[in-house]
Formats: C-alpha cells, sequence, structure tokens
C-alpha cells in the first residue's frame, strides 16, 4: 500500500472517530478519538479471539507499513512543535528561563534515573528482568513530558498565563534533552558506546546547543524573508518550507530537529508576528497552523490507540505498567518538586504550582515513538508493552482531569 492509500485511511478513520466523539462522548478531539479507536482495536481483538480476523489482519497489515517512530519523530513532530511554540510568549519563557530549565534538563535526567532504577527492581519480582542499562533507557523515553499531548491539553485546561508558559515552555524544549539523554544510553545499551564525559557532553552540544543555534539562524533567515514580503501566500509557504526544510536539514546535521523548530517557532511567532506581518497574515497564518496542528493531532493519537493491536501484551506486563504509571508520576513529583522548593526561595510561585506541573506532565506520542525504535530484542518488547500502558493511563487519566484540578487550584487561590 503507497503512502497515499495509508494517509487517506488514517484521516478518513480519524474524521470519522472524530465526528462521533463530537455528537455522542463530548471529549476534547484527541483524546476523544484515541479512546475510541482503544475500544476499535479492542473490539476487533476479541472478534478475532472467535474467529472473525478479516478485520483485525487488514488493521495490522496497515499498522505494519507505518512506522511510528519515523512517521512522528521525523514528521509530525516538528509541525506540531513548530505550532505550539508559535503561541509562546518569548517575553514571559525568558522571565520563567530558570524554571524551564532546570525542569527541562536536571528535571529530566532526575526522573530517568529514579525510574530506571525502580523499575530494575520491579521488573525483576514480576519476572520480567531485563539489564539495567535497559531500565535506564526505559526512564529517559518515559520522563519527558509530551509537548504535543500537553498543548492539546492547555487548550482547554484554562491555566493562568504564567503556568501555562511554565508548563508549555518546559514540554517544548524537555523532549530535545531527553531525545540527547536517550541517544546516550542507547548508544551504550545497544552500540556500545564508551560511558565517558567527553562522550556525552560532544552529543549535547551537538544535538542541544547545535539544534538551539541552527534554529536561531533559521528562524532569522525566516524573519528577513517576512519583513519583505507582503502577501500571506508567500508568507505561509515561507513558515511551511522553514519547518520542512529545517527539520530535514538538521536530522542531515545530525542537530536537534525539536530544539531547532522550537526555536524558530519562537522567533516567526514573537518578532515575526510583531515586525514583520500584517494583521490579515497574522490571522492566516494562525488558521493555517491551528490546522495543521489539529490534523496531526488527530492522526497521531489515533494511532496510540490503534497501536494495541500490534503491541504484545501480558498479565505481567499490565501489572507492571500500572504500578510504574504511578512511580513515573512520584519521579516527576520529586523532579518538580526539588526546583520549585529551591526557586522559591527568589521567586513567587502559584501556590499549587508542584501539583499541577506533576499532574499536567502527560506522557504520549513521543515515548511510544522513542520505545519503537529500539531493535527487536526482549527488552524491547517488555519497554513497549509497559510504555504503551503509561501513556495510554496518562493521557486518558490526566488529560481528563487536569482542568479540574487546574479550576480547584485557582479557587484555592483566589
Amino acid at each position: 500500500m503507497d503512502l497515499l492509500s495509508i494517509s487517506s485511511i488514517l484521516l478518513t478513520v480519524s474524521a470519522l472517530f472524530a465526528y462521533i466523539n463530537y455528537r455522542y462522548i463530548k471529549l476534547p478531539t484527541t483524546i476523544g478519538i484515541m479512546a475510541i479507536s482503544l475500544v476499535f482495536s479492542v473490539v476487533l481483538v476479541l472478534l478475532s479471539k472467535f474467529g472473525y480476523t478479516t478485520g483485525i489482519t487488514y488493521a495490522q497489515n496497515l499498522l505494519d507499513q507505518v512506522d511510528f517512530n519515523q512517521a512522528l519523530m521525523h514528521g509530525m513532530l516538528s509541525f506540531l512543535l513548530f505550532a505550539g511554540a508559535m503561541h509562546v510568549n518569548l517575553s514571559e519563557l525568558l522571565d520563567k528561563k530558570w524554571v524551564v530549565g532546570l525542569l527541562a534538563s536536571v528535571g529530566v535526567v532526575t526522573s530517568t534515573f529514579i525510574v530506571g532504577i525502580f523499575s530494575y527492581y520491579l521488573l525483576q519480582l514480576l519476572n520480567l528482568g531485563i539489564p539495567f542499562i535497559y531500565c535506564l533507557l526505559f526512564g529517559s523515553l518515559i520522563s519527558p513530558t509530551d509537548p504535543v499531548a500537553v498543548m492539546g491539553v492547555l487548550k482547554t485546561a484554562g491555566a493562568t498565563k504564567s503556568l501555562e508558559t511554565k508548563i508549555a515552555g518546559e514540554s517544548l524544549f524537555n523532549d530535545g534533552v531527553a531525545v540527547v539523554v536517550f541517544l546516550v544510553i542507547f548508544g551504550i545499551a545497544v552500540n556500545g558506546d564508551p560511558v565517558s564525559v567527553e562522550h556525552i557532553s560532544k552529543l549535547f552540544a551537538q544535538e542541544a546547543i547545535g539544534g538551539g543555534l541552527f534554529g536561531f539562524v533559521i528562524g532569522w533567515v525566516a524573519l528577513q524573508m517576512l519583513k519583505r514580503v507582503d502577501d500571506y501566500q508567500v508568507e505561509v509557504l515561507i513558515t511551511l518550507a522553514l519547518v520542512a526544510g529545517g527539520s530535514t536539514a538538521a536530522a542531515m546535521m545530525h542537530i536537534s530537529a525539536p530544539i531547532a523548530v522550537v526555536v524558530a517557532g519562537l522567533i516567526i511567532g514573537n518578532h515575526g508576528r510583531r515586525d514583520a506581518m500584517s494583521d490579515t497574515t497574522r490571522q492566516h497564518l494562525d488558521t493555517f497552523w491551528e490546522l495543521v496542528d489539529e490534523i496531526l493531532n488527530a492522526v497521531l493519537f489515533l494511532l496510540i490507540g490503534l497501536e494495541i493491536m500490534v503491541t504484545l501484551f501480558t498479565v505481567n506486563h499490565l501489572v507492571a505498567g500500572l504500578i510504574l504509571a504511578l512511580l513515573v508520576l512520584t519521579a516527576r513529583f520529586i523532579a518538580v518538586g526539588i526546583p520549585v522548593t529551591l526557586l522559591k526561595l527568589r521567586t513567587d510561585f502559584h501556590p499549587h504550582v508542584i501539583k499541577i506541573l506533576t499532574w499536567g506532565g502527560l506522557r504520549g506520542g513521543i515515548s511510544v515513538a522513542l520505545a519503537l525504535s529500539i531493535p527487536p530484542s526482549p527488552e524491547r518488547e517488555v519497554i513497549v508493552a509497559v510504555t504503551y500502558i503509561i501513556v495510554v493511563l496518562s493521557i486518558l487519566i490526566q488529560g481528563l482531569s487536569i482542568q479540574k484540578l487546574v479550576a480547584f487550584a485557582a479557587r484555592e487561590s483566589s
């Protein structure tokens, strides 16, 4: 099946599930699509147990042709991050730079080791034991909050602007840091790379710092082009080329495409919006990228729901996933609580900021994509199954309740 046919089927099913959700279920669109696709997947699995295998065979054949890791990490993610970064206020982000920076770096590393250490002993108890380095690899891919899931929830959560900047800013940057941590541990576990400060520092500088600098350069070039054009069609095309061409070039240079497009998005969304666009262009640009964001989100959450049909589960996987979901939340609480508590000595915070940052740290498609990038092995089967369970629980439980927590916190602090 060719790419056009696969895309057509996924878009059609996404539209159908979005319609069902809008008319009858009334959940937030992306969460509703994922929930319906989960139910749809379970029904096909159950029907196959009674001999009706046509549906699940066709669905599995379709999913086998979709490389989830490639589709998200090297396709959709750059467009989704750019769309999110365009709406983050740069001055407010710089004002919260210490919080965002610590959460996106120290927080991710802290959570990686907490989850890695405890998951090692838990999986041993459940007869799912995998080497410690693979447990750290699992910790690195499950620790970052997913910017796609987080930004989608923030649209309806009703958080204050200050709190929204902290959550959105962290989620936009921490996946870039987490990918670097993942690559370091992946190299040690799979490729036998040396464990040295020099190697880790070089990889971090190449991926993270290189990505940030490259994003600044391409964002500045695009900004200069926008200043010299007053035609919204051309300007939308420039931003589209900025993301597609920029992320492709970043991948070719082995630097972080996510960090590059986030930096470029902040430049265009702030300086470009203020200095280089007419009101008409701003309106069309926002409409275009909002549509891109919604369409890609719909397809992504559909794929997350359908992946259950090609993921191997056992009872022990389910038990491990449920326990580790609580562990991941606990690690998130510690990773958020330590830096925020220290920063409270010099900065005022929302009284319930640690609870909201903890509960609002959703896991999503990035964790699944990183898990699926691990080469086929017994370790991969365990990590993929447990990651999938944690991601689904995170999106359904945290995603559907964060709005109530934010509302409660607002009443308490008023």
